[in-house]
């Protein structure tokens, strides 16, 4: 914006502090504890994030509030973001750095869709160079200079974008109703054998007739990923697969779509379907698209995959092999694979849909920032 002041994150927050550190569980112990993990996806899917214990005096330091904005300072996601759009209990993780806005300084809504953007995260990447495991400490990541117009362009800036989020965020939602809906025609086929024609299916050994438990090194091969520099993870056609999702893109894929993704390292078991080509790390394991399908994919969420080093999180590949699955007849799992197909390739429309908005958004965002699009 032409003659508008610029300003850092520092200039004008009224806080900028490093997170908690606790362990996250998944029982209902205390407030939600917002990971780095949880702030990659394009919005926070907050029934998904764990809890944990936290005193009411460190409640009081640590608690997360609308506007506030939260940013990884370390690992794959360094400089990804998150506004945080609705009051839910919670606090942030000691991975992660939370900067408050003072809202007599700038509007935390303007400011928050520009650090939630890529233009911010080009310039954390600016900071921290190419290491394979990149930090950015809090005096980098709030050392971030933005114009700052008047309030009614700010605000008119964030109503532009919120739009596009919008529109997004409804995606996200018909996405994990069409996810769910595959999920539970899985359970009721093949958790609750209510699976078609089984009335009449013969039950052997607690099986219908034809079916078996196979230890998953029958059933596919888990292949390992490859590192890629973080500064090659920012431009590109093409998903970067981390353990904890897509951690960036890339102009070339090194694997072929369809395919699995398995975390390897850091959040262990996490299971990622791929449609389109793509490149895994060196913290995921993938299997290749001959051997996967629709079945395998939501089968493997059953695998029981763990945690299987002293130190940092990691998946044994032979630990993972010798995992049983419950393999259903070869014409079952086809109709299975035949039955949610449909609902597949409607995410995949809705994601490549997603994928443009955020395109536009983000070319629209540094002509807003310059001035060259009235608001």
């Amino acid at each position: 914006m032409r003659n508008v002041p610029h300003m850092s994150l520092a200039d004008i927050s009224q806080l900028v502090q490093y997170g908690y550190t606790a362990s996250a569980s998944d029982m209902d112990i205390g407030p939600k504890f917002l990971r780095i993990t949880d702030i990659v996806p394009p919005q926070i899917d907050w029934d998904n994030v764990p809890h944990c214990k936290i005193d009411e005096r460190k409640f009081s330091k640590f608690c997360l509030e609308q506007d506030d904005i939260v940013i990884a300072r370390t690992g794959a996601t360094v400089g990804y973001a998150k506004l945080i759009r609705e009051q839910v209990p919670s606090v942030f993780a000691s991975y992660l750095v939370r900067v408050r806005i003072d809202p007599e300084k700038a509007d935390p809504k303007y400011v928050g869709r520009i650090v939630e953007s890529s233009i911010y995260k080009r310039f954390v990447l600016s900071r921290v160079g190419g290491a394979d495991q990149p930090n950015a400490n809090a005096k980098i990541l709030a050392s971030f200079r933005l114009p700052i117009p008047g309030k009614r362009i700010q605000l008119r800036v964030a109503e532009i974008l919120s739009a596009y989020d919008d529109l997004i965020e409804n995606n996200q939602r018909r996405i994990a109703l069409l996810e769910e809906a595959a999920r539970l025609l899985y359970r009721e086929w093949f958790v609750r054998f209510h699976f078609p024609d089984h009335e009449h299916a013969k039950i052997v050994d607690g099986l219908p007739e034809g079916w078996e438990r196979s230890p998953f090194g029958q059933i596919a091969e888990l292949k390992y990923g490859k590192a890629l520099k973080q500064e090659s993870r920012v431009e590109g056609l093409f998903p970067v697969y981390g353990s904890s999702g897509v951690v960036g893109t890339h102009q070339t894929p090194l694997v072929e779509g369809p395919a699995i993704v398995v975390g390897r390292k850091g959040n262990v078991g996490s299971i990622f379907w791929s449609p389109i080509d793509f490149w895994p790390i060196d913290t995921v394991y993938f299997i290749p698209k001959e051997q996967v399908d629709f079945w395998l994919y939501f089968a493997l969420h059953s695998a029981g995959f763990q945690n299987t080093d002293a130190g940092v999180p990691g998946l044994n590949r032979d630990f993972a092999y010798s995992r049983k699955l419950t393999c259903p007849s070869v014409h079952l799992r086809r109709l299975f694979n035949e039955a949610v197909e449909p609902m597949f390739a409607q995410q995949t429309t809705l994601e490549n849909y997603n994928k443009r908005l955020v395109q536009a958004r983000d070319l629209l965002l540094p002509r807003l920032m310059n001035g060259e699009v009235t608001v």
